[in-house]
Parts: C-alpha cells; structure tokens; sequence
C-alpha cells in the first residue's frame, strides 16, 4: 500500500512538470516557425543579431522584468518574450504609432508570446516617468534625442544587478551613432557600458551597486 501510495505521489508531481515542458517546446516551436516564415524584417526592427543578444542576455542572467521602449512591428520583443518564456518573466512594451502596435500584437499572436508581453499603445515621453517598476531588463529603441530622458526616468526603477541596453549606440571612430548618450553613460558610476558594434550597434549598461565613497 505505502508503495502505491508512493507511486501516485511521484506521478501527482511529475504532471505539472510535463505540462510545462510542453508548454515551452509549443513556445519555441511557433516562435521558430515565425522566424522562419517572416524571414528579414525592416520598418524600424532590429536586426536578427541584435535580437539574439537580448534574448541571450535575458537568459543568462535569469532576467523576469522587462521593459522595452519602442516596439515597432515586434521583432525585438519576440526575442525577449521568448526568453522571458523560459524565466518565468513578463514584458511591457511601448509603441506610439497605432499601425505598428497592432501589426505588433497579431505578430506576439502567431508567435505564441501574447501571453507574456502587455503592449502599450502610448507616448513613452509620457508613459516611462509613470510607469512603477521595479524592472532588471530594459531595451531602449525609441526616439534618439530622448534617450538620456528614458535612461534617467527608468534608471531609479532598475534593480542593482540589472542590465539597461540601447540600440543604435556605437564606440567606432568615425561612427557617430549617439556618441553624446554614449559619453553620459560611460561617466555613470552605479553602471558598467560595454558597446556590441555588431547588428545595429548595443550599448550594454550593468547596474551596480554603488559603495558610499564612490558616491562622495
């Protein structure tokens, strides 16, 4: 009897885990499936590359609140919904244009990632300073001139260990892409910034703790 019973126990708990299994692998599946049938993207998307490092930074530092300021068509959050998917975690995006944000939503529907992502229709000038927080994974890829005003409204909101990253940032000579921004961050001292210069160019922002005489 207490074998059986034993047994049943095992069986009770091992459910759930399949379940959720499952659920992942019908997750990766239509998201791969979505790659592969929309192939390149433009209209104001990241590249693929770019992509797989938002989606693998997520991953490995088992990232669960996210937040991504400008989300066009959707590329850029498939990515991270998918990572999200496998921590356990959620994403609020934002997009301004209303044809871009419901291409986005059916987009985050063939994909198998609505679930895990709350898509704003909204002006981020207005949104970000509002929004409550606590986020430990932001992608910024919203209107270059406003970029320092996103970093300084969310940057209370980030935990410490968190990442902040930007699009469209390079460290190149010659390449002035949002060299100013780049040049703000770097004098950051509660951040870590390290430029990727492959795809469209990512500035990577640690956040760290920041000890009393750093702060003197």
């Amino acid at each position: 009897m207490k074998k059986t019973i034993f047994i049943g126990i095992i069986a009770i708990f091992s459910i759930p885990c399949f379940s959720q299994q499952k659920g992942q692998a019908d997750i990766d599946k239509k998201v791969e499936t979505f790659f592969q049938k929309h192939g390149g993207w433009n209209d104001m998307n990241v590249p693929a590359s770019d992509g797989k490092l938002l989606y693998n930074l997520i991953l490995e530092n088992n990232y669960q609140q996210a937040l991504e300021i400008g989300t066009s068509t959707g590329h850029s959050t498939i990515w991270m919904a998918w990572a999200l998917s496998k921590t356990g975690g959620k994403l609020i995006t934002i997009e301004i244009d209303k044809t871009r944000h419901q291409e986005a939503l059916d987009n985050f529907k063939e994909a198998g990632v609505d679930h895990i992502i709350n898509a704003r229709l909204a002006n981020a000038h207005e949104l970000v300073p509002n929004l409550k927080g606590p986020f430990d994974f932001v992608f910024s890829d919203a209107d270059k001139g406003w970029y320092q005003r996103y970093f300084e409204a969310v940057d209370p909101k980030l935990k410490v260990g968190g990442c902040y990253t930007t699009h469209n940032v390079s460290d190149r000579p010659g390449v002035r892409w949002n060299q100013d921004y780049l040049v703000f961050l770097q004098g950051l001292n509660h951040y870590e910034t390290t430029v990727n210069n492959s795809g469209g160019g990512m500035a990577i922002s640690f956040k760290k703790a920041v000890s009393h005489a750093e702060n003197l």
